[in-house]
């Protein structure tokens, strides 16, 4: 892997976002503890974002509502309206936009930008990322944080550093200072389970990460290892993408809480078609098709389980997602269990026209997709595109 320490890469991170999104709504509010939380009727009662006020009193995002409001009694909750996230992110990827065009969206409110050539025009990468704190503030009436490094991996992480509204710059020279000591699971990519191996064998800081043998790395964490041990040496040097410029897809998902536990058949039924439903049309959208399923299922003490199927041949019809997901279910479920959360995911992508064209040279008995019912679903496609998605609803029993 090469090092690139002339490149300049930003990581731009929206401060709270959702929370400051909705206070621009209610400036009466800036001054009290406020989060965005979820609609606990619909059984999405969690806390999905808070201010720093909220957050200086132990609120914590992805906690319940009932344990924010123990730690802060006065807390004061506001609906989420993802539509006015979405619209203010384009706004703030246009300024982002305005010094560079590559730009890469991380989520919703990050954003990496490599400012390399933009530094003739505008000064070094610090003085971009005040300007570019500066616009947002004044433009926007949001704040954001920004890591400036010469690597994704350590942009991210000085973006993280210091909050909010600043700027931290993360050189070879000052990296052991300050990112050396903060704890592993800062490190972009480390989750909890990995987090766990790593401090099993000692390892408990980013420094440590950065010391350990990779060899031990990989043996630990497998690929993951190698991955790790790059981003916490500043090896990282994978591109930012150009505005627009989108990666390809490697699988179509779609999943849901449901209001009540589906406990039966018939309720399994009723669940899962909604969900392959929207995986297979967002297959057909794409003309891509899937040769692997993945149903995972969530039971209401949060216990989780998936399963995966390789597919005889690759298909992108509603039908099939369905039959293969509810045979899964059958033989992995008790009937009488109840189901809170169910997600369908078709990966092991392929363009449509590869797929055919691996049906005509297929010399087994395995059958591609009914040209019949790939009309028919092609035919829904249509109508929905014309007339809204909810033209037209499916009906489990009539596809088994």
């Amino acid at each position: 892997m090469t090092i690139k320490p002339d490149r300049v890469i930003l990581h731009c991170d929206c401060n709270n976002f959702f929370a400051s999104v909705e206070l621009l709504k209610y400036p009466e509010l800036q001054d009290k503890p406020v989060a965005v939380a979820g609609d606990p009727e619909g059984r999405h009662g969690i806390i999905l974002a808070k201010n720093m006020i909220a957050k200086r009193m132990g609120v914590q995002t992805a906690e319940t509502i009932w344990q924010a409001q123990k730690k802060c009694p006065g807390l004061i909750l506001l609906p989420p309206h993802h539509d006015e996230y979405a619209a203010m992110s384009k706004r703030v990827n246009e300024i982002y936009c305005s010094v560079t065009d590559q730009v890469e969206p991380f989520s919703v409110d990050e954003s990496w930008l490599d400012v390399t050539g933009s530094q003739r025009l505008f000064g070094d990468g610090k003085t971009i990322a005040d300007e570019l704190r500066r616009r947002i503030r004044e433009e926007l009436g949001i704040t954001i944080s920004v890591g400036v490094s010469d690597n994704k991996a350590w942009a991210k992480l000085g973006s993280d550093y210091k909050k909010p509204d600043a700027t931290t710059v993360i050189t070879r020279e000052n990296v052991a200072d300050i990112l050396h000591p903060l704890p592993i699971q800062d490190m972009l990519f480390v989750g909890r389970a990995a987090a766990e191996v790593l401090r099993r064998h000692g390892v408990v800081t980013i420094g440590m990460l950065a010391a350990a043998p990779k060899e031990s790395l990989v043996r630990w964490l497998g690929k993951q290892g190698e991955g790790l041990h790059a981003m916490a040496n500043g090896l990282d040097d994978s591109p930012v993408r150009r505005w627009g410029e989108s990666e390809a897809v490697k699988s179509v998902g779609n999943g849901m809480t449901y209001p009540h536990d589906l406990v039966g058949e018939e309720a399994w039924k009723a669940g899962l078609m909604p969900l392959c439903d929207s995986v297979g049309s967002r297959l057909r959208a794409q003309h891509l098709k899937c040769r692997t399923v993945t149903l995972q299922i969530k039971d209401p003490q949060f216990k989780v389980i998936s399963r995966q199927k390789t597919l005889p041949m690759p298909t992108s019809l509603t039908k099939v997602l369905f039959q293969e997901t509810l045979a899964i279910l059958r033989q992995c479920w008790p009937p009488s269990a109840p189901i809170r959360l169910l997600t369908v995911t078709a990966s092991t992508l392929c363009p449509e026209d590869e797929a055919e064209a691996a049906q005509l040279s297929f010399l087994t008995e395995v059958k591609p997709d009914d040209p019949r019912q790939a009309r028919i679903e092609q035919a829904i496609d249509g109508v929905r595109r014309r007339f809204g998605k909810e033209a037209i609803s499916p009906g489990a029993n009539k596809v088994e």
